[in-house]
């Protein structure tokens, strides 16, 4: 019998070794916590559906009390316990508030599980933009006056989904597009995922909730910035512009018939901690982000995006637990910094574009963790200059191409671009050719190209470049990104 690598085991060394994580989730492992105090040994809680703990498809009893526990923490009219994480709660809003074959107007910037609600509708899809911030290469937000163009030019619309904050932190004007939206009589659909720990830091120095300031279902991963285990997340719904009759019916559909105990245990418990202590916290928590990003202002060529964005680029407000760390100025590509920062101080990073670095910072981490990453960055800081560069590697296409400079041409629906057929080219010779799969960088999921689209020799030329900077470039069914399946209908 062949021998094979002890999952257990391993990530028992790793959970054991100096290496920090500044990436989800946010209990940041710190097991010992205020936070992590009620839990127990997994096994002895991972329980199914027995009599007197009710079933999460058809509560009655101790889940639904949990839950509406929770809508009034919230202040929401139904919250949902998620134990599929966030993509279920996309998957659900976008199911439950569009008509089969009908049109929906999200940014394009939204995760790929909103692309996979699309597809599994047969979706037709208006994309709005979001700005992008100079300097830095960036995301920025949704400009309020675009959406309302949008919406007057597009009638069949049926429902909006906007990404607030970004990946990256950045949140849009959600009150005005809110009132925008309503205007039009239609739900916004707010993905919220990276912005759980809003609501528990209103006036905290954090950014307000999408829940209040006006959207109709705002979808929260736990796991992202609070103390929660991986795929726990929560979905919040205000009545009005939503049938929640229709929505309750696609959770459950795409909810697993076979919730983990433990996952829902981990949102009851995050939830009832952030509603006490974890409220006090965030003020402490935020304390030490402004002190860690004081200490940050010593660089010289590496740079931090800072609040100073606000009022741009349809920025109407900045997370600033999300350290974005810009390498422009440095010798250095992203993909570079992420290499250093792990294999030289064992730091790791949530994720890299070409030419940033994203850490995530919660409310669990430690004194220790955040001396270690200041000192980590001034030192890498202090050798690289760009004459001392200390790789090679160019962002070229990057520069030139990325974040949506060079917008896709939709030549069919996605379901349509995934369904036709198809045939496998090479990658470097699909220029013009109308693509069948989906190309992105994961982490975020953020399409470059979708099925159905055109496959621009720039955008081509961008997901090379991608790849040679070693980035994830994923979505393809060639793992190594060297093929790509085209529609047969456009092949010359």
């Amino acid at each position: 019998m062949s021998q094979k690598t002890d999952l257990i085991e391993r990530l028992k060394k790793y959970g054991n070794s100096d290496f920090y994580p500044f990436h989800m989730p946010g209990h940041k492992r710190q097991w010992k916590e205020s936070f992590s105090k009620k839990f127990t040994n997994p096994f002895t809680i991972d329980i199914t559906e027995i009599d007197g703990f009710d079933n999460l498809h058809h509560p009655q009893g101790i889940l639904r009390e949990s839950m509406e526990w929770a809508a009034k923490v919230y202040n929401s009219d139904r919250t949902y316990y998620l134990v599929n994480g966030s993509s279920c709660g996309i998957l659900s809003a976008i199911s439950g508030t569009v008509s089969r074959g009908g049109t929906i107007l999200m940014s394009r910037n939204c995760h790929k599980s909103a692309y996979h609600g699309v597809f599994l509708n047969d979706l037709k899809v208006e994309y709005i933009y979001p700005q992008l911030i100079g300097g830095f290469g960036l995301q920025g937000g949704i400009l309020p006056e675009e959406m309302e163009k949008m919406l007057k030019n597009h009638p069949e619309v049926e429902a909006v989904l906007v990404v607030s904050p970004t990946y990256d932190g950045i949140v849009s004007d959600v009150r005005m597009l809110a009132s925008i939206v309503h205007k039009f009589d239609l739900p916004l659909i707010v993905d919220e995922a990276h912005g759980a720990h809003f609501s528990f830091g209103k006036g905290e120095g954090f950014p307000v909730s999408a829940l209040e300031l006006g959207a109709d279902v705002v979808i929260q991963s736990l796991h992202k910035t609070l103390p929660s285990l991986t795929q726990t997340a929560v979905m919040h719904v205000k009545s009005g512009y939503v049938n929640l009759d229709r929505l309750d019916r696609y959770v459950h559909m795409y909810q697993t018939s076979s919730p983990s105990y433990v996952l829902l245990a981990s949102v009851d418990n995050c939830i009832g901690f952030m509603d006490d202590q974890g409220r006090g916290c965030m003020k402490e928590f935020f304390e030490k982000i402004m002190g860690l990003r004081e200490r940050l202002k010593e660089l010289s060529y590496l740079k931090i995006l800072n609040e100073e964005v606000k009022g741009q680029s349809g920025v109407y407000d900045v997370d600033l637990s999300k350290l974005i760390i810009s390498t422009r100025e440095s010798s250095l590509t992203g993909a570079e910094l992420n290499c250093l920062l792990r294999e030289e101080y064992h730091l790791e990073m949530e994720m890299c574009g070409p030419d940033y670095v994203t850490a995530i910072l919660t409310l669990a981490d430690t004194k220790e963790g955040f001396e270690r990453l200041s000192e980590a960055l001034l030192d890498i800081d202090s050798r690289a200059g760009k004459e001392t560069r200390v790789y090679s590697g160019s962002i070229n296409k990057a520069e030139e191409y990325g974040d949506f400079k060079v917008r896709p041409e939709c030549r069919v629906t996605i379901a349509q671009g995934m369904d036709s057929c198809r045939r496998r080219v090479p990658l470097k010779d699909a220029a013009d050719r109308v693509s069948a799969e989906f190309v992105y960088i994961y982490p975020p999921g953020i399409p470059i190209i979708a099925p159905g689209e055109v496959l621009k020799k720039e955008l081509v030329d961008l997901i090379i470049e991608y790849k040679d900077m070693e980035l994830p470039v994923q979505g393809l069914e060639d793992e190594n990104a060297e093929y790509i399946y085209i529609m047969d209908e456009a092949v010359k």
